[in-house]
Order: structure tokens, then sequence, then C-alpha cells
């Protein structure tokens, strides 16, 4: 199984802000990401995006696992946030794999589990956080270093609500002295601030 595996599994590279699946489509390869990462998101009947998980180095697609299981075509759409560096399993070998070898099998279903309760997490929250504490904890997340390259629609589509509504939270939370605005940037001006913010309202 190993040998069947190596022999037709190869890497390939994929530059960054590609398409990788998309919706419609039907799933011919599994990837395992060895470096690099991927964005999982949904496009709403309103074009709005709703980002539901990210693939990071190490990991696969839950997504593209299930519909290499049920034979269907892709919901949603992946697309490389940074260049990816991936492991492509071709669907026969996949499958063939499952079949036969239960260390795949439990490799498979062990990432399934965890990013299954990783979605429902994103549901829970999209349906009862708040905003203010999702938003601000969602700056902290991106913003390691003191400033978020990225635009309202972006964080929007990160929280899975209306520009309008990272909007209006922007610009309150600079109205407290906690971020500055710029064009297409966040610059976290009181990180302690936004973090004790979070701490007092856990998401």
């Amino acid at each position: 199984m190993r040998d069947g595996l190596i022999n037709t599994a190869k890497v390939v590279r994929v530059p960054a802000e590609t398409v990788i699946f998309g919706p419609g489509h039907p799933p011919e390869n599994l990837l395992l990401l060895l470096d690099g990462r991927v964005r999982v998101q949904q496009i709403t009947e309103n074009g709005r995006e709703i980002v539901l998980y990210r693939v990071h180095a190490g990991e696969s697609c839950i997504l593209t696992t299930a519909c290499l299981l049920a034979f269907e075509d892709y919901t949603a759409e992946g697309v490389a946030e940074k260049e990816v560096e991936a492991v492509m399993i071709p669907r026969a070998a996949f499958d063939d794999a499952m079949s036969n070898s239960p260390a795949f099998r439990r490799f498979v279903f062990t990432a399934y589990s965890r990013r299954i309760t990783d979605l429902f997490l994103t549901v829970e929250e999209i349906a009862f956080g708040r905003m203010d504490a999702r938003l601000a904890a969602k700056l902290l997340e991106l913003g390691d270093q003191g400033l978020v390259t990225a635009t309202h629609g972006v964080l929007a589509a990160e929280l899975g609500t209306a520009r309008e509504v990272v909007s209006r939270q922007m610009a309150e939370f600079q109205r407290r002295g906690w971020v500055e605005q710029r064009r297409g940037a966040v610059e976290l001006a009181d990180m302690a601030a936004l973090k004790k913010f979070v701490e007092a309202n856990p998401v």
C-alpha cells in the first residue's frame, strides 16, 4: 500500500491566489499540504464570502475528503492564500488506500473529525457570538505583529457578516483608540485593550 501511494503521488506547487477547486467540480485528487495555506470559503447567493476554515501545512482539506468519499462535487471553493506545496494523491490511489490501509483511514478520519468540530464552532460563533468581540479576536489573530493587512470586506468574509457591520464596529474601535485604520490595513494601536476586551467577552 505504501509503495502504491509513493508510486502514484507527486509533489505539486500552486501559486498564491490560485483557485484550487470550486463549486460544481468533482475532486480528482487529495492534497496533503507540505507548505503554504489554503482558504476554504463559500459564496452566498448575494455574493458574500464566508470563510469556513483554512488548511495549513501537515493537513488535508476535509471538504475534498467528503466529496471523494461521497462521489459528489464541491460546494465551496479553495484558494491558495500563500504559495502551496503539496503531495497530490489521485482519486484511484485514495480509494485504494481507504480500502486497504487502516493507518491511512485513521489519518483521514481523524483529520475529518477535528475539522468537523471546528466547523460547528464556526457556525456557533456566527449564530450566537458577539460581533464586536469576534472582530477584536480576529484582529488579534491576524495581526500578531500589530498590523492587519485586510480590507473591511475581507474581515467580513472571515466573520461571516456584512462589510457594513465590520465598518461600523471598526469605527467604534478607532474612536476608543484601539485601532488606526489605513487603506487596506488596520494598525492595532492598543493590543492590550483589545486582548482585555476579548477576555472579558469570550466568543
